[in-house]
């Protein structure tokens, strides 16, 4: 809920590191992004998109991490795979930790897709741990463009827009 305390989230990181959403220091918001996993199309072009930003939300005190519930071997093949040099990637993150962060759970239906996966969701906590912003999706399409929240955030930040949906 906005406003609010996000569940905790700790996941293992590709390079063996440990991050935790708790240890986080931006200057303004810390942005997850759940993607499906190494099996979506869509999401290796978002990752793609984000990983071509991160320079600029990090000049805008914005620090990013993108989450799935894959294996460590396919994390690593997506990262490698998909060019993501600099953004941080984490996997294994369980369904129960999936829930906790109200995401649509979805069952294979493909051979090629994992037994069980996120969908999409991108958050954005503020430093003292709560939610600002959840989008959150039930398919792989229809997320936030990059680009155009880049600019929605530089006009938060500049305006000290309020957390919206609390009520």
């Amino acid at each position: 809920m906005p406003g609010v305390a996000t569940p905790e989230l700790t996941i293992s990181t590709v390079g063996g590191q440990t991050w935790r959403l708790q240890d986080q220091q931006p200057q303004n918001f810390t942005m997850i992004v759940v993607y499906r996993g190494l099996h979506c199309p869509i999401c290796q072009a978002y990752l793609t998109d984000l990983e071509g930003l991160l320079d600029k939300f990090a000049a805008m005190g914005i620090g990013a991490i993108a989450v799935s519930g894959d294996t460590e071997e396919k994390a690593r093949q997506a990262k490698a795979d998909w060019g993501l040099k600099t953004l941080t990637v984490g996997y294994g993150q369980s369904v129960e930790s999936m829930r906790d962060w109200g995401l649509y759970v979805s069952d294979q239906a493909f051979d090629y897709e994992p037994e069980r996966f996120a969908e999409p969701g991108l958050f954005l906590v503020r430093p003292d741990g709560t939610l600002y912003y959840a989008a959150i999706n039930n398919a792989p399409f229809g997320r936030p463009n990059l680009k155009e929240f880049q600019g929605s955030l530089a006009f938060i930040l500049e305006k000290n827009y309020p957390t919206r949906g609390m009520g």
